[in-house]
């Protein structure tokens, strides 16, 4: 008689099923909405696509020339491991183009926020974008709409300003240009400095926290002083800032004291205004929550509804602020969240890199950053998992089968089992005690009590006891 133990049971390999994909929202059906049309008017997707080919001339021709010049055993981008070119190589880059050394510099800093190159290290690699750029209109468009996003990057304000000053001016910059989108017209800056003010002064309301306890009445000695109307004085030349700095990226033009959008920049709002209202319609309302609410929400959608809830809520906050937001909920004890977040950064794309290199060196997120980052590198998503060493993978296994654990049900769970990339039940089960994952004795009692096979069930319960005790 033999013991039904699988000493060398196989596993079949397959991908892991996204997150998104998992919680119990599979018969969750929400009604088609018609496809939106922009305001009458709008030029064709082609004519947008021409203007920002245009726009983005330059950043092209820089990232092609880095294409051709750069790379493994041709030459390096920079000399820090940083994405400002070196001087050598804008030199090199200006001698060849014909150009100014800091037109070049200007151009592929433009390039790099568009998606058209992308630095790794001190090696440049061509964006996906510019190997569509000829051909793909919806790529070029969302290359200008990732530079429009990152206009406060683009052009750094002025030294000597206050930065949380600039914070609140970009955080309020979406205000500003919707009125000016919705104005079709001319827009005098005087009038979008009034705004800006209201808007900065909500902005330090909502974050003057109520004090516990009585209040004393204004004026009364030891009072808190009401929040202060923000100064416009301070915030003129902020705004003129904001303005030549979505001017330079060609969203709007500026003179004679007006402003106005350009056809690109008012198709962009109207998009971001767009999405803001789908999310709005959502039975969640994620466009108001935090990351974390927001993630929670989506954890109960299908991936493609979950990314349009994802868009919506980028598309109502500033880049960065939102990346970090999505990283602070990704270092969480839900995993579900975790991977979600890093769903929400794929849709973030070129403008979240940096801060994804960033957790590299976190063992929580390093697993999910690698993946992300390969994937920004261009590789296929169902080979992403070979950039990950065996304990890294094993790690993400026992994290993926938390989140199914909590949020998914028992057959996912079994399922989960075949996308380990150990060959065996046995030797998945020594790997996944020596990698240490705070969650793995939940992990394995789950597993067994889902799994159907009662020698397997006994195998895994087994391997839980021994990481609860500490034994071997």
């Amino acid at each position: 008689m033999t013991s039904r133990i699988p000493r060398d049971s196989r596993l079949r390999l397959v991908r892991p099923r996204p997150l998104a994909a998992a919680p119990q929202a599979m018969n969750q059906r929400r009604p088609r909405r018609p496809a939106p049309r922009p305001p009458e008017g709008t030029p064709a997707r082609s004519e947008l696509a021409g203007m920002a080919r245009s726009g983005l001339a330059g950043a092209a021709r820089v990232a092609r020339w880095a294409d051709s010049a750069l790379g493994p055993g041709r030459g390096s981008a920079t000399a820090d491991g940083k994405a400002t070119l070196s001087d050598a190589t804008a030199d090199h880059a200006a001698r060849e183009l014909g150009l100014p050394v800091a037109k070049v510099r200007a151009d592929w800093d433009t390039a790099r926020l568009a998606g058209l190159v992308e630095v790794h290290g001190d090696t440049a690699r061509p964006g996906w974008r510019l190997r569509a750029w000829n051909r793909d209109d919806s790529a070029v468009l969302r290359g200008w709409v990732a530079l429009f996003d990152a206009w406060s990057l683009a052009h750094p304000e002025p030294a000597g300003q206050e930065p949380g000053a600039v914070a609140e001016v970009v955080s309020a910059m979406p205000q500003v240009l919707s009125f000016l989108q919705l104005s079709a017209g001319p827009v005098p800056v005087a009038q979008l400095l009034d705004l800006l003010e209201q808007r900065v002064t909500e902005l330090r309301t909502e974050r003057c926290e109520v004090p516990y306890g009585p209040r004393l009445e204004p004026g009364t000695p030891g009072a808190e002083p009401d929040p202060a109307p923000a100064n416009d004085t301070a915030l003129a030349p902020l705004l003129e800032w904001a303005l030549h700095a979505l001017a330079a990226v060609g969203a709007l033009t500026c003179g004679d004291g007006q402003a106005t959008l350009t056809p690109l920049g008012s198709w962009a709002v109207w998009v971001k205004l767009e999405q803001i209202c789908v999310a709005a319609q959502s039975p969640a309302g994620n466009i108001e929550q935090s990351a974390e609410g927001m993630l929670r929400g989506c954890g109960r959608l299908r991936p493609n509804a979950a990314r349009a809830e994802y868009r919506a809520w980028l598309a109502a906050r500033p880049v960065g602020s939102a990346v970090a937001e999505l990283l602070g909920a990704a270092r969480g004890e839900d995993a579900l969240l975790r991977g979600l977040a890093f769903e929400a950064l794929r849709v973030v794309g070129a403008p979240a890199e940096p801060d994804v290199r960033g957790v590299l060196d976190e063992p929580t997120l390093r697993p999910y950053a690698l993946l992300w980052l390969a994937e920004h590198d261009g590789a296929d998503p169902e080979d992403a998992h070979e950039v990950l060493t065996r304990p890294e993978a094993t790690w993400l296994w026992v994290d993926t089968a938390a989140a199914v654990a909590d949020h998914g049900e028992a057959p996912l769970l079994v399922r989960h089992l075949e996308s380990a990339v150990q060959a065996t039940v046995p030797a998945l089960l020594d790997e996944v005690r020596a990698v240490g994952h705070p969650r793995t004795v939940q992990v394995l009692v789950a597993l067994a009590a889902a799994h159907p096979d009662p020698a397997l069930a006994k195998a895994v319960r087994r391997a839980a006891f021994q990481v609860h005790t500490g034994g071997s």
